[in-house]
C-alpha cells in the first residue's frame, strides 16, 4: 500500500458526456479555524490570467460525513469554518478546452493540466502530494499517459496512485486518459514516450527516429538535468489544431493529423517540419525556461500576474534554436532553414508594431497584449517569440563574427545552465541591462550594452544584412505582391477584413477592420479571387470601386491597390565565399 500523504486527490471522468471532472481532495490535517483553498489563475509558460476557477460548476465540503460551510473569499479563493479531523472538498469541474493549456473530457479522451483541476492548500503546499485516478465507468479501455511517478502498486499506463513531492511539482505533469497510439525510446540514457491521442495513421518508427535526434542532441548540448528520470510527449492529433506547453519532464502539443509522418512518406511535408519545430521547442524548454527561469518566476505565484523582461531571451532564444536544432541534426536542410527564417524576418518586419514597442516591453506586458491580441496588434506590438528569435540570430552571428568562431550563443546558453538552471538561481533584471552584462561576461567581455540598448530595449529594426553578411548570407526582399496592407477571412458573403496595417492603402482609404467587402467594381467578390483581383487592379493602375459593409451600414470607398513590400525576404548564400567564412557558417549551422 502507498504511505497515506497529507494532501490527496481522486479524479474521475464522472460524466464524459457533460464534460465534468468529479475531484475530491481529503486534507489529512486542515488548519483547525478554517482552511483556505484555492486555484491558479493562470498556468507557468502561458502568460495571461485564465481564471480556471470559472469552470468549478459544484464545490462543497464536509468533515466526518457532515456538511462544513464554504465561504468564497474571491475569484478562486475558498475558506471552511472551522473542522477537526481530515477535511474533505468535492468539486465537479466543466472541462471542454481543447488545448495544451487547461482540460478536455468527452468520451474519446480526457486531459487535464492540475492547474485545472488540483485545489491548492494554503499553507500545506511542500507537502507530499497524492493522487488516485479513477477510469470512467464507461468505456473501460482507456489508459494513463503522464510523467508524474507512479506508486509502487501502480502499473504503467493504469489507473491508480500517482505522487508529487509538492504542489509545484503535482501541476507540472499534464495527464492525457484514453486510447492511444504509445512508444518509447531512450535518448542520452534517459527514458522517453510518445502518447498520441486521436485518430491518425503516423509513421511511429520515423517519427520516434527523427525526435529521438532532437533529444540527444538537446541533451548532449546542454546537460541532462538531474531530475529528469523519464520524459514524456503528450501529443493530440486534431483535423487542424497547433500549439505546445512546455512542463519540467513532459510537454502536451496539438497538431494537425496531417501533419505527422505518415508510411511511404519520403520528403518531410512542410507541416511535418513545422510539427518537429514543435518538438524541438518545447524540448528546449526543459533547460531554458522550466529550470533556468527569470526571478520573477522563482517561485512562481499563480494567483496573479508574474511580470519579467525576459521573454524574448526565454522564448525568443528558444524560437531561434527549435529550427536550428533541425538544422544540426539534419532534419532540415540549409536551404529549408533560411527559407523558414524568412518567414520570421517577414513576419517582424511587416508589422509597424515592432517601431513602437521593444521585446523587453513586450515581454513585460505579455499579460495584456501579447496573449489578448486584437485586430490593432500588428500596429501596436511586437512578438518576443519572432522578434526574439530574430535577436538571438542576430546576438549569435555577433559574437561568433567577434571572435572568429571561438564563442557563440551557444556558450550563452550553456553558461546559463550551469549558473541558474542547476543552481535554482533565477537570472536577474533588477537592472536594465544586467542580462546584457551578463551574457557579456559569459562570452569574453564583449561590449554588447549596444547591442541590448538598440535591439532589446530599445525599438531599432535589426540590421540582419549586416550580421548575415559575414558568413556569406545575403538578405534579400523578394518583389511583393499587390496587396491592399489588409489581413483577410473569408466570409459567407464577401471578404472580411480582419486586421489593417498602418501604411497600407485600406488604412489611408478608410477601411478598418471587421469591414466586409461584398462587392469590387458592381461585382461581388470571394476569397477565392480577391488576390487576383487586387494583382489585375495593380497591374492596369487603377483604383477599386468598394462597396463596403461596417457592421450593418452598406459604405463605399475607393482604394488603389499597393505593393507588400515585405511579402517575403530571401537568405542566398554568395557564390564565391573564403574558407573563413565557410568556417563561421559552418560552425554556426553544423555546430562545429
Amino acid at each position: 500500500m502507498s504511505t497515506p500523504a497529507p494532501i490527496h486527490y481522486t479524479i474521475k471522468p464522472a460524466n464524459p458526456g457533460a464534460h465534468l471532472f468529479q475531484v475530491t481532495l481529503t486534507i489529512a490535517q486542515p488548519t483547525p479555524n478554517g482552511q483556505t483553498v484555492s486555484l491558479p489563475a493562470w498556468i507557468p509558460g502561458s502568460y495571461m490570467i485564465r481564471e480556471f476557477a470559472k469552470n468549478i460548476v459544484t464545490i462543497q465540503a464536509r468533515c466526518k460525513g457532515r456538511s462544513v460551510a464554504l465561504t468564497k473569499l474571491d475569484k478562486h479563493t475558498w475558506r471552511t469554518s472551522s473542522s477537526t479531523g481530515p477535511l474533505e472538498i468535492e468539486c465537479e469541474i466543466y472541462a471542454w478546452d481543447l488545448s495544451v493549456r487547461t482540460a478536455h473530457l468527452d468520451q474519446t479522451h480526457g486531459f487535464f493540466n492540475g492547474t485545472s483541476v488540483f485545489l491548492r492548500v494554503h499553507r500545506q503546499e511542500d507537502a507530499p502530494h497524492r493522487v488516485t485516478m479513477l477510469p470512467p465507468d464507461a468505456p473501460n479501455d482507456w489508459q494513463v499517459a503522464t510523467a508524474l511517478a507512479r506508486s509502487k502498486d501502480t502499473k504503467p499506463f493504469s489507473f491508480g496512485d500517482y505522487q508529487a513531492a509538492n504542489y509545484d511539482e503535482l501541476i507540472d505533469h499534464p495527464v492525457e486518459l484514453g486510447t492511444f497510439t504509445h512508444a518509447r525510446f531512450t535518448a542520452g540514457g534517459v527514458p522517453h514516450e510518445i502518447a498520441i491521442t486521436g485518430r491518425h495513421a503516423t509513421d511511429m518508427k520515423r517519427l520516434i527516429g527523427d525526435v529521438k535526434r532532437i533529444c540527444e542532441y538537446q541533451l548532449a548540448f546542454f546537460d541532462k538535468p538531474t531530475d529528469l528520470e523519464r520524459y514524456v510527449f503528450l501529443v493530440m492529433a486534431v483535423g487542424d489544431g497547433y500549439g505546445g506547453l512546455e512542463h519540467r519532464a513532459s510537454t502536451a502539443l496539438i497538431c494537425g493529423r496531417d501533419d505527422l509522418p505518415y508510411v511511404g512518406m519520403k520528403e518531410a511535408t512542410e507541416g511535418y517540419r513545422t510539427f518537429l519545430g514543435l518538438v524541438s521547442h518545447e524540448y528546449f524548454h526543459t533547460w531554458n525556461v522550466k529550470r533556468i527561469k527569470p526571478a520573477a518566476f522563482t517561485p512562481y505565484d499563480l494567483t496573479q500576474e508574474n511580470y519579467t523582461r525576459q521573454l524574448w531571451l526565454f522564448e525568443g532564444f528558444t524560437s531561434y534554436y527549435d529550427d536550428l536544432v533541425l538544422v544540426r541534426t539534419g532534419l532540415l536542410t540549409r536551404e529549408q532553414y533560411f527559407v523558414a527564417l524568412g518567414k520570421t524576418i517577414a513576419a517582424v518586419r511587416r508589422g509597424s508594431g515592432q517601431s513602437k514597442q521593444s521585446v523587453a516591453e513586450s515581454s513585460f506586458d505579455a499579460w495584456t497584449k501579447y496573449y489578448r491580441q486584437d485586430e490593432n496588434a500588428p500596429n501596436a506590438i511586437t512578438s518576443y517569440y519572432a522578434k526574439g528569435a530574430l535577436v538571438g540570430l542576430a546576438l549569435d552571428l555577433h559574437v561568433r563574427a567577434q571572435t572568429n568562431g571561438v564563442r557563440s550563443l551557444d556558450d550563452v546558453m550553456r553558461a546559463l545552465w550551469r549558473e541558474h538552471g542547476q543552481t535554482g538561481i533565477g537570472v536577474d533584471e533588477s537592472g536594465g541591462d544586467s542580462v546584457a552584462e551578463e551574457i557579456a561576461a559569459l562570452v569574453s567581455g564583449l561590449d554588447l550594452k549596444r547591442f541590448f540598448a538598440s535591439y532589446v530595449h530599445g525599438t531599432a529594426d535589426i540590421p540582419l544584412e549586416k550580421f548575415l553578411a559575414p558568413f556569406g548570407i545575403v538578405l534579400k526582399a523578394t518583389p511583393g505582391k499587390a496587396s491592399l496592407g489588409v489581413k483577410t477571412a473569408a466570409a459567407a458573403d464577401g471578404v472580411k477584413l480582419t486586421q489593417v496595417w498602418d501604411g497600407g492603402s485600406a488604412q489611408a482609404a478608410g477601411l478598418s477592420a471587421g469591414d466586409l467587402i461584398v462587392a469590387a467594381d458592381g461585382l461581388r467578390v470571394s476569397i477565392s479571387g480577391f488576390d487576383e483581383l487586387l494583382r489585375r487592379a495593380q497591374a492596369a493602375k487603377r483604383k477599386l470601386h468598394l462597396h463596403v459593409f461596417r457592421r450593418d451600414e452598406l459604405m463605399e470607398f475607393d482604394v488603389r491597390p499597393g505593393e507588400d513590400a515585405f511579402s517575403a525576404w530571401l537568405l542566398e548564400p554568395m557564390p564565391r565565399t573564403s574558407l573563413s567564412i565557410k568556417r563561421l557558417q559552418k560552425g554556426w549551422l553544423n555546430n562545429e
